[in-house]
């Protein structure tokens, strides 16, 4: 069928749908800070890379754009109420995961406080499912 001025515009073009690329991936093994030959991909790649937005400083290192990384060091030793510091972290960790387009949301944030230690959990709904994480600052 021929393109025609006439046709609507829904009739003249079709629209492509993409789906999410494929999120494969080095298995990173945090204990050593090395690269594993194992390739992962699915629920597995998102967990790594939401411990490692997590544990990477934003602005730090060059090899990363300002986009990435988390500011949770920031955070530390200000003289600021827990709760507007509860509040601060659930930002920043947030901030750091909705950059990337697997994560919807991030949510039901738990912060605890033990004596020097902040106990952070938190679930985040990614295309792969939710996600249960507890980060120890």
């Amino acid at each position: 069928m021929a393109l025609s001025p006439l046709q609507r515009r829904e009739e003249r073009y079709e629209e492509e749908k993409i789906g999410p690329s494929p999120s494969r991936t080095y298995r990173i093994h945090f204990d050593t800070g090395e690269l594993e030959e194992r390739r992962i991909d699915g629920k597995e790649a998102v967990c790594q890379f939401i411990r490692k937005a997590i544990l990477t400083a934003r602005y730090r290192f060059l090899i990363y754009d300002g986009q990435y990384g988390c500011e949770l060091e920031s955070l530390l030793g200000q003289d600021i109420s827990y709760e507007l510091l509860k509040s601060e972290i659930a930002r920043v960790i947030s901030e750091a995961l909705l950059g990337d387009d697997r994560v919807k949301a991030v949510e039901k944030f738990q912060i605890v406080r033990d004596s020097d230690k902040l106990f952070v959990t938190f679930t985040v709904l990614t295309v792969e499912g939710a996600i249960e994480q507890e980060v120890t600052i």
